[in-house]
């Protein structure tokens, strides 16, 4: 080839390349882990009286799409256990359904988190459309427990530049997972235990849904079992502390 033509053609692709990447970090912003999150933490000291998970072997048992109607129940299973979760709720018939039940949701140390209004994909809305599903859910559970969450799940996990830059401006991290059990595709709770068990891991982050039938009866055995290997259940908060979730960040173990 002679050179000039590849001169040419290495530009052209080195344009390519740049262009790729600059994609793949808008659609792909950087991921934060439970333990980064830790060691550049500005304190070093845990608040009193919460766990360590630069010590202890911690995993964040978090539930999305609710509350629904078994979600009661759940809260009785995990208060037996002396679990707190983190809860993902949508807005739309959810929060609005079931105010009684996120309000015991914050009674009960559980962490209140948003995971928008109608479950639309925010990466497929502009500015106005990703602020409009993550300002609802804000104000309705604000007006419920009088206090707005700190901590949003993406639907499906999708997230880019703009959705990360609309968090930033209303308050809100934006948290994913490492271990889900897909309990949307069956309704076997062994198999949903299954799942999550062959999956957990230090540190993390595991996903369900009270709003299926198979998962709340899957709890008690997934609770177990972590407990038996012995990992120490806390709320998303307390997995990144010392460090407290930035908005607009994007953590994942």
């Amino acid at each position: 080839m002679p050179w000039k033509k590849r001169a040419g053609w290495l530009s052209a692709a080195a344009a390519v390349l740049a262009a790729a990447s600059l994609t793949a970090s808008s659609l792909w912003p950087q991921r934060i882990s439970p333990s980064e999150a830790r060691a550049n933490a500005h304190s070093k000291a845990v608040p009193a009286g919460q766990v360590d998970c630069r010590r202890a072997k911690c995993i964040a048992l978090t539930f999305d799409a609710g509350p629904g109607e078994d979600t009661p129940r759940l809260l009785d299973i995990l208060k037996e256990e002396k679990v707190r979760a983190t809860f993902f709720l949508l807005g739309r018939n959810h929060v609005l359904r079931y105010p009684g039940t996120v309000r015991r949701m914050a009674a009960e140390g559980h962490e209140v988190a948003n995971h928008t209004w109608s479950h639309r994909i925010l990466t497929d809305q502009g500015a106005d459309g990703i602020r409009a599903e993550l300002s609802g859910t804000q104000d309705a559970v604000e007006r419920i427990t009088g206090r707005k969450p700190t901590l949003m799940r993406p639907p499906q996990g999708r997230t880019n530049d703009e959705v990360s830059r609309v968090s930033k401006e209303l308050g809100l991290a934006q948290v994913l997972w490492s271990a889900t059990a897909k309990d949307y595709s069956t309704t076997d709770p062994a198999l949903i235990t299954r799942r999550i068990l062959d999956a957990a891991g230090r540190d993390g982050i595991i996903l369900l849904h009270d709003i299926y039938k198979g998962t709340v009866p899957a709890v008690p055995g997934i609770v177990k079992e972590l407990k038996n290997r012995g990992y120490t259940f806390v709320t998303v908060p307390q997995l990144l502390a010392p460090a407290v979730a930035e908005p607009g960040k994007v953590y994942k173990p």
